[in-house]
């Protein structure tokens, strides 16, 4: 029977006499994650090799950061001076079982996706970046296309190990814990039994959300620490769920010539692929993922000399996923048949009656699973989007006005509100004369606006464009922090206090007090100061 009470435990030693790692003075590859967020500095990096080690390093530092890859894309893996945690030795991944594996948290996502691929098995709610780390993963609850279909990291967590700032261990299963009174009891070596209260916020009802800390009713304590950002504990060992081999993917291009429109033919995409899956159809279209690209996004492709169909204001990109061994000749066939005959089944040749409704078949390229290259460049597409912009604000940056950084949106909405998301996000940016290009998860309705700054002064009036954005979609039920969490960005903090207020700020800091009374673990990340300049400008 689930209980709210639970005990931790100590490492086991693996090298009594002397546990604590070296320490690493060269510190300049650690001192900026991927958001580039400047000012970074830290006396060291550890680099412990197993949980007794890590408990050594907890217990001697005031304060540290946990680092995996360093691909947020937040802030949150910067150093503000804390000793550097790198979880990089952390890399043992256990055979594959039949519906689970288990890993450390220094695993990256390319080297799960290779032993699951051996062992016949899949983990799909993978972010785009191979390189990320498992633990990075979980710590932001992180998400990527495919949450149209798989959701986010957090259902997937069966296990983890969390080692506290007072370098005991806990070890968590779902369905084990669960909040009773709203809150859980830890009992602990160190300080006894501590009180952790669940906050009373509610959790927007989107399928991606990485806004502190979760909270609901009865809630399971292992989500407490997914998302967390390490905040609350680090993780030392992974169990996620795994499937059996993938599906086979096929890669579906729309070239359409307007937004509403784009909008429209996914719609009608997610509602196919929904029916597949309420009615288990083995011959149903079944989307997995739908990517969108708007007119600025193929002018800047254009400009760098990418291939993109003529005319196009706005391109969809969806992931299909089809029955088991299906050949680009059958695939072929059917799309023959659905041209000579209503009479045709099978997911293709429904994919070819909804765009032949649409009349959008000449302006459509798919690409068979077989076609190995075509899939990767077409996906290409996608990730040379956020490159080109990158390399614009970069250079903006060095010959123009060093203040100028990247200013992005990540937000979310239920899929109901897409059109008011979407005019909403051009509002706050068109209002001001801004430049920018939007792209995301149009079958999560999640966007992502990013500015194209020419002045620092541009930077400054795309911050107060993404909190109008964030004002509208908390109005529209959505989040301002769907996929890629919190981190120490200033923005990101105000728009997490917009979203759970002043009240919710303070439950998460009541959260954080009790794991984490010395505030040891990752200071300054999440949770924004007690007075944030960022909130005058309300």
């Amino acid at each position: 029977m689930a209980t709210h009470r639970i005990r931790t435990r100590s490492p086991r030693a693996t090298n009594a006499a002397d546990p604590a790692p070296p320490l690493n003075q060269d510190v300049a590859p650690y001192l900026e994650d991927a958001a580039h967020y400047p000012g970074g500095h830290a006396p060291a990096v550890a680099f412990p090799r197993d949980e007794s080690e890590l408990a050594s390093v907890l217990c001697t530092a005031r304060t540290v950061l946990p680092i995996g890859a360093q691909s947020s894309l937040t802030g949150g893996a910067t150093p503000r001076g804390e000793l550097l945690l790198s979880m990089s030795k952390f890399t043992h991944l256990a055979p594959p079982a039949r519906t689970s594996v288990t890993v450390e948290p220094g695993v990256t996502l390319a080297e799960l996706r290779t032993a699951l691929t051996m062992a016949g098995r899949w983990y799909p709610p993978t972010p785009t970046y191979e390189g990320a780390t498992i633990g990075g993963v979980v710590s932001t609850n992180a998400a990527g296309a495919a949450t149209f279909k798989y959701g986010p990291t957090r259902p997937w967590v069966q296990k983890l190990t969390i080692m506290l700032a007072s370098g005991e261990l806990l070890d968590l299963e779902r369905g084990q814990i669960q909040a009773a009174q709203g809150r859980f009891e830890i009992i602990t070596q160190s300080r006894g039994t501590i009180t952790i209260p669940v906050p009373s916020y509610r959790i927007p009802a989107v399928p991606k959300c990485s806004a502190g800390y979760h909270a609901e009713p009865g809630m399971d304590l292992i989500d407490l620490f997914i998302g967390s950002e390490g905040t609350l504990g680090i993780v030392t060992s992974i169990t996620l769920d795994v499937l059996p081999r993938c599906s086979e993917m096929s890669i579906l291009l729309i070239a359409l010539d307007n937004e509403p429109r784009a909008v429209s033919v996914a719609s009608q995409l997610r509602d196919v692929s929904l029916r597949t899956r309420q009615t288990q159809d083995p011959q149903g279209l079944d989307v997995a993922a739908i990517e969108y690209l708007d007119r600025r996004c193929l002018e800047l492709l254009r400009e760098d000399g990418t291939a993109v169909p003529e005319n196009a204001d706005a391109l969809l990109l969806a992931q299909i996923e089809l029955p088991s061994g299906m050949t680009t000749e059958q695939i072929h066939e059917q799309v023959g048949l659905t041209e000579s005959t209503n009479g045709a089944t099978g997911p293709i040749a429904q994919l070819c009656h909804l765009l032949a409704e649409e009349e959008l078949l000449d302006a459509t390229e798919l690409a068979a699973p077989n076609e190995t290259t075509r899939c990767q460049e077409l996906l290409a597409l996608r990730e040379a989007v956020p490159d080109t912009v990158n390399r614009r604000v970069g250079f903006a940056k060095r010959t123009i006005d060093c203040t100028i950084e990247k200013t992005a949106t990540d937000m979310v909405v239920p899929f109901s509100m897409i059109s008011e998301s979407l005019a909403a996000l051009r509002t706050a940016f068109d209002s001001r004369g801004l430049d920018y290009a939007i792209w995301g998860h149009l079958s999560d309705a999640n966007f992502h606006a990013n500015l194209l700054p020419q002045t620092g002064a541009d930077v400054v009036t795309g911050h107060e464009a993404i909190l109008d954005c964030g004002r509208a979609m908390i109005r529209l039920g959505g989040s301002p922090l769907a996929e890629h969490g919190v981190g120490r960005n200033p923005i990101k903090q105000t728009l997490l206090r917009l979203l759970h207020g002043t009240t919710g700020i303070d439950q998460m800091r009541a959260v954080k007090d009790a794991l984490d009374p010395e505030n040891k673990l990752a200071p300054g990340v999440l949770l924004p100061p007690t007075h944030s300049s960022v909130i005058g400008t309300l």
